[in-house]
Parts: structure tokens; sequence; C-alpha cells
């Protein structure tokens, strides 16, 4: 059976969701979303951290954090739903003056692109703003005080379930075996459950967004990364308040969440297959080492090996997400790679994409991001910290 729709937007988590609510907006209503899962929240989305900052390196991505921020700001009025935006502040840590002094420049490409906020700390505002690290070998910092935390499954359900309010239809269980195409368009969308022909294709599927690109004939430069988290038992250790808390020397971070520390430290795991998400408790010993010796109040405080979990990044080469029209195809759309960001900045790139679909002028100037950098040879500086 063959069914018709004017955007079809493979994935349903936060990403494709936000693309469809925008879209809503700008006054399309035949999209249907494809989700691989059969319920929503299964994929990256539901594994993400929640963490929220305007704290980068590059102009185009504190430009994309000053939307999404404002956008948060108004979430429930928008879409009914509930972003969980709690802006207690990003605190990076540095080991020495080289790290200080690429804190120094990244706050100068923030102050450029319009973020007032962030600003230089002294150990002793350290000692104030987090009095629980232990701040041997810390020569200083950076802090920005509206950055903070969002809560992943709340925005995907605010953004969904607006969509779908607003005329959209999401099908789970449908993953695409087939993107049909005719000369420089794609045409149509096949999973187990029919066809659907459409005039435009969004891939949204985040880590797994090569292999569905590879179906309308693509090469995507997104490669998935396991990241995991390790998640302590109940404690009042430390506050709610606590600020997202990162040692630029090694990347070590935590954050409190739901009464329980997240503890992250971003180094590969190996001898498993790159989609696995099975988690390697071979890691923990090493993220746990480095929270008691930085977090004294955590040496009491157990890990929840059976919370804890494994989720995938959409990398890109230049650590940068890839929006826009793919190469050679000019209605299949990419909205992938955002390395370790999409989520927080999913607000602002589906209202840039559905901007670009239905022909809008753009939000902000995101040329920075345009799938055909790479074949150019234009890529973004990679960041060092941020």
């Amino acid at each position: 059976m063959t069914r018709t729709a004017d955007v079809v937007i493979i994935g349903a988590g936060v990403m494709g969701a936000a693309v469809a609510w925008h879209l809503t907006q700008l006054g399309c209503r035949s999209i249907v979303l494809l989700d691989h899962a059969s319920t929503p929240g299964t994929g990256s989305t539901g594994r993400a951290t929640g963490g929220f900052r305007a704290q980068f390196a590059s102009p185009v991505n504190v430009r994309l954090s000053l939307l999404a921020r404002e956008k948060l700001r108004r979430f429930h009025d928008d879409t009914g739903g509930d972003c969980g935006y709690q802006p207690v502040g990003y605190l990076f840590l540095a080991a020495d003056q080289a790290q200080l002094g690429t804190l120094r420049e990244a706050i100068a490409v923030q102050r450029a692109a319009g973020l007032a906020e962030s600003a230089m700390v002294s150990t002793d505002d350290i000692a104030r703003l987090n009095p629980s690290i232990v701040l041997d070998g810390v020569v200083g910092g950076s802090f920005g005080a509206t950055d903070g935390y969002i809560r992943p499954l709340g925005i995907l359900k605010g953004y969904l379930e607006a969509a779908l309010r607003a005329g959209a239809a999401v099908q789970y269980d449908a993953a695409p075996v087939n993107i049909g195409r005719e000369g420089d368009r794609v045409t149509a969308v096949t999973t187990r459950a029919g066809r659907i022909a459409t005039g435009h294709v969004v891939n949204a599927t985040g880590p797994w967004a090569a292999d569905v690109a590879r179906l309308a004939g693509v090469d995507l430069p997104v490669t998935p990364v396991r990241r995991q988290v390790a998640l302590t038992a109940a404690t009042t250790v430390l506050p709610p308040s606590t600020p997202m808390t990162i040692f630029a020397e090694d990347g070590f971070h935590f954050r409190v969440r739901d009464g329980r520390v997240l503890l992250l430290w971003p180094t590969d795991t190996t001898g498993v297959d790159r989609y696995d998400t099975t988690f390697d408790a071979r890691w923990l010993d090493g993220v746990v080492s480095r929270a008691h010796q930085r977090v004294p109040a955590l040496r009491s405080v157990s890990v929840d090996r059976a919370g804890s979990w494994c989720g995938l990044y959409e990398m890109s080469p230049d650590h940068h997400a890839i929006l826009g029209a793919a190469p050679g195809l000019d209605n299949f759309w990419l909205i992938n790679g955002s390395s370790g960001h999409g989520v927080m900045h999913a607000p602002a790139l589906g209202q840039l994409l559905a901007e670009m679909i239905t022909g809008r002028a753009a939000s902000l100037d995101a040329r920075a991001l345009r799938p055909t950098r790479f074949l150019e040879g234009a890529p973004n500086p990679a960041p060092v910290l941020l």
C-alpha cells in the first residue's frame, strides 16, 4: 500500500520531533515520523544526561545555544510540555595555564557571538560555586550562569505530542528499508509496512544517520561513539543546584539529577560493536576513582551498577552538526552529527531545518553547518576543550 505525505521524517527522537513541530508551526501538516523502535524515547534521546550550555568555542554553536535557550524559556507556552530547564550553571575547571588560556579564548568567542553571562572565575569563585570539589591542581576556570540542565524526554514529549495535535503522524516499528530517488530528488520511503510517497525526507536518526543516508545513495560522515554514565545510589551529599562541573584535564564531569549523581568520563571502551549500548563495567574503576579523588563527599556513596548505562554520540568530523540538504539531493534533508550536543540544540536546529524545508528566511546564519563543507575542504575547527 502506498500513502503520501509532504514530509517524511526518519527518526522520532528529540531531533525529529523538533523538526515536525516546527514544520507544523510554519503551516505544514502532512508529516509522518518513522521510528525503528516500538515506543518513543528508547534511542539516544532517552540516554542523554540533560546538560545545556552556551559556553562553546565556535560562534555557530554559541548562537545555536542562544536560540535554543530562548525557545526553552517559552517551551511550555509553545508546546504545553516541560523541558526542565534549570539555569544552575556550567563550571569548567582548568589544570594549567594552557587550559585557562583556551577557556579565555572561548569566552572571547562567546562575547562576540552574543553571550554575555559567561566569565572567567578564580579558585575562590570556584570554591563558592561548587564547594564539594578538591581544588588541588585547579588554577581557575570559567562559569556560565545561564547554562544548566534540561530534561531530554520532556523536550521529546513536548514537541512530539504538540506535533501530533497539529496533524502530524508517527509510526513505530517502522525502520526504512529503501529510499526511492529520481535524479537529484528523493521520492518515497519504504518500510515493512508499506511505501510513503513524499516531497521531502528528513534524516533525523542520530548515530544511525550514515546507514539511513546510504539508502538514498548519500555518503554521510557521521560515526557513532559510545559514551557511558555511572549512576550513584540515591544521595543528598550534593544539592540539586550543583552546577555541571567539568575538569578540562581529562573531561571527567558530574551533575546531580533526581537525587542521584551522574559521573561521566568520555573515554572509549574497546572490544565492542560501535552500536552496542551494553554497559561495560571495566570503565567504572576509572570514573569512580576520579570522582573519589575530586569530590570527597562521593566516597561514601555507592554506584548503582544496574542503573548505569551507555549511550551513543553521533560524531561528525569537525564535531559540529550537519544541517541542510544532502549534496546532490535537494530534498533529502540532514540534521545529524551534533557530536554530543543534539538534545540541547534540538530546539534551534529543528527550527532552522523547518525554515529551510519551507523556504523561510533563516532565524540565524547556519552556513557553517552546511553538509557540503567537507567536500569543499572547509570544516569548522574542531574544539580543543569545548
